[in-house]
């Protein structure tokens, strides 16, 4: 049974679900998962179809997260409560060993639900033992994440054969600061991905999500991209802003107040199930593909390979 079969509804107490069932330490929530691998939904785009995610909710704040809707199924709001009320799975690797013994081997996403390498993990240290656990088992995986943190388990993830995707949409440092608040700088994802190629890591940069009318122009395009290549990577995935529910109307909402010129365009650009228009995604994509080809990059997502698990596995019967 994963979290969103859990029950809403307590008669003898009306505080949310996780504040019923969790431990409160601070800002966090500490809950045991019954599940470690949770199906991506589809509207996350990326290329994944299953995930594990050790944190919910993420204090990176970015306004147009698509894992927003996660924290409403707790109880909690899709807005500043996902921004500050992180929900940690302290039993993750343990449970993530037991749901790989029954795994098929299909590549799996890390950080989906909230960055594995956010502040967070400075206190629980949760990555090392998941990754080893991917790695055991020969699964392959790909680690998404912002977080500098990454670089303290780099050469773990060198050894796993992991992919690292580190999120850079754009490099204008006033659009950072109103739509991802509690992230790191551009300059500093790059600074990243340059100690992560030097440190034998098999990186490529996500360039997601790419803001409609905000950072889509061909020039902030170009710069990202040049600035991209400079680091050394050989790989750029680029994704469009989605906006599913959740994420939507908490994007809205700041739109409105930022940008309030824009919010009907951004209604007519989007499906009601948050995906942007198939052309106007097919033109962003298309030109990002061509910038790469300028600069000697691959753009799409990358394939991982199954590797051999590191011991022997019983056979289940």
């Amino acid at each position: 049974m994963g979290w969103d079969a859990l029950p809403l509804v307590d008669a003898a107490d009306d505080r949310p679900l996780i504040e019923r069932r969790a431990v409160v330490r601070g800002d966090f929530l500490e809950m045991q998962a019954r599940t470690m691998i949770e199906r991506v939904p589809q509207a996350a785009g990326i290329a994944q179809r299953w995930a594990v995610s050790p944190y919910r909710g993420c204090a990176h704040a970015c306004r147009g997260c698509g894992a927003r809707a996660g924290h409403r199924r707790l109880g909690l709001d899709a807005g500043r409560d996902f921004d500050t009320r992180i929900v940690v799975k302290p039993n993750a690797v343990a449970r993530l060993r037991a749901d790989l013994a029954r795994w098929g081997g299909e590549e799996l996403a890390v950080g989906v639900s909230g960055d594995c390498y956010q502040a967070a993990e400075e206190t629980y240290r949760l990555m090392p033992g998941v990754i080893g656990a991917l790695a055991e088992a020969g699964v392959p995986f790909t680690v998404y994440t912002k977080g500098a943190l990454v670089l303290r388990d780099a050469a773990l993830l060198a050894e796993a054969g992991a992919q690292v995707a580190v999120s850079i949409a754009f490099v204008d440092e006033r659009i950072r600061r109103a739509v991802e608040p509690g992230a790191p700088t551009a300059q500093a994802r790059l600074e990243l991905v340059s100690s992560l190629v030097e440190a034998g890591v098999a990186v490529r940069v996500l360039m997601a999500p790419v803001l409609p009318l905000l950072s889509d122009a061909a020039d902030q395009l170009a710069a990202t991209v040049r600035r991209i290549a400079g680091t050394g990577v050989r790989a750029v995935e680029p994704v469009v802003l989605r906006l599913p529910p959740g994420t939507r109307a908490w994007y809205l909402e700041w739109l409105g107040r930022a940008h309030p010129q824009l919010v009907t365009r951004y209604e007519e650009l989007y499906d009601r199930s948050g995906l942007p228009s198939a052309d106007y995604e097919g033109r962003i994509t298309g030109q990002i593909a061509q910038l790469c080809r300028v600069y000697g990059m691959e753009c799409g997502p990358v394939v991982a390979q199954r590797r051999e698990p590191r011991v022997a596995q019983l056979a289940l019967v």
